[in-house]
């Protein structure tokens, strides 16, 4: 579509029937840029008129009910209309128009595919984030959120959307349902959209960690992701024709203490691989991003060293490396037990189920 072409039935020159929503929704900026004066502009959103005002600032450019398509469109395009002092630079027809917002929260993870999220067509709010500085006001169907550091943008389709873990914080952050929340919260890391450390983390930035709502939903999402992890430490092994090991077995001395579980152990070579499903650990409320010390990091680099001094090679695989370089993993995993013929025989330990 060029700035010469028709927008509308009684504008020459706008389309009778625009087929892409982006030319459906247009604010006043794309208008002008086509055209349209702001007088023309009230006249065709006149009671019984061809267009409407569906936010401050956007039009509609047909009568009927928008689609919820056409409502993240408007949402975006009102979210990322320039202040006012910035408003003197005309915009051009090809202009998307969002300028720094995309979209978050639950409508964010509905164009992702989350089935707990619902259809894009009956969302009933539309959250959009903008950086901080933006004096924008939530009006309608449009609830403006606000970040200090604005996240890098996914495209999906032709929208802005924040990342996965920035849309779970945003759409706990508005809602007190804890089933909803676990629903969510699990569905993230079950159908691999991202990591549970990733969303731990997200949701301590937040600081949505201790609300009741969230407590017992990050305790399912941290077991839903050690059982992903698992399965595709399993179809690792298998897939990349790795002999089978003993799974999730106790590592013993003869008559002393025990060295702690492992994930998989090949005996005759002396390797372990263990998962790295720890939830990360953050220091208290208004010390963000600072990593407090952690015991639990302490007491698994100690039991790595002692594995170590007796001989036994531990491979650490995270669930990030599993899914995005299984075959890298694969390598670093067959890499390990071919080394096992050219090192000392390890101490001997008792391997027993876990």
């Amino acid at each position: 579509m060029t700035q010469n072409t028709p927008l509308s039935p009684r504008l020459p020159g706008l389309p009778l029937h625009p087929a892409d929503v982006a030319h459906r929704v247009l604010s006043a900026a794309q208008l002008r840029a086509r055209g349209v004066s702001a007088a023309q502009t009230s006249a065709q959103c006149l009671p019984g008129g061809p267009w409407q005002h569906l936010l401050p600032g956007v039009y509609l450019l047909h009568p009927g009910p928008p689609t919820g398509r056409e409502r993240l469109h408007g949402a975006l395009l009102y979210a990322g209309r320039p202040p006012a002092s910035a408003r003197r630079a005309p915009a051009g027809p090809s202009d998307a128009g969002y300028g720094e917002s995309m979209v978050t929260g639950i409508a964010a993870l509905a164009l992702y595919g989350f089935a707990a999220a619902g259809d894009v067509e009956a969302l009933h709010r539309i959250d959009v984030l903008v950086p901080r500085t933006r004096r924008l006001r939530s009006t309608r169907f449009v609830e403006v959120l606000r970040a200090a550091s604005m996240p890098g943008a996914v495209r999906v389709g032709e929208l802005p959307v924040a990342p996965v873990e920035r849309a779970l914080a945003d759409a706990v952050a508005g809602t007190v349902d804890a089933a909803c929340v676990r629903r969510l919260l699990t569905e993230a890391v079950r159908d691999g959209h991202c990591e549970p450390a990733a969303v731990v983390r997200e949701l301590s930035e937040a600081k949505l960690l201790g609300r009741p709502a969230v407590v017992g939903a990050v305790d399912a999402l941290l077991a839903e992701g050690r059982a992903v992890a698992e399965a595709r430490l399993y179809a690792m092994v298998r897939e990349h024709g790795l002999p089978e090991p003993l799974w999730n077995v106790e590592l013993r001395l003869p008559g002393g203490p025990r060295l702690g579980g492992v994930d998989a152990y090949w005996p005759d070579q002396a390797v372990a691989v263990e998962l790295d499903a720890r939830a990360p650990r953050y220091g208290a409320p208004g010390r963000r991003g600072r990593a407090e010390e952690d015991p639990q990091w302490s007491a698994h680099a100690a039991k790595r060293e002692h594995l170590e001094r007796l001989g036994i090679t531990v491979v650490r695989l995270s669930p990030r490396k599993l899914r995005e370089l299984a075959d890298q993993q694969a390598t670093v995993v067959r890499t390990a037990l071919m080394a096992a013929a050219d090192r000392e025989p390890a101490a001997y330990v008792m391997v027993l189920p876990r």
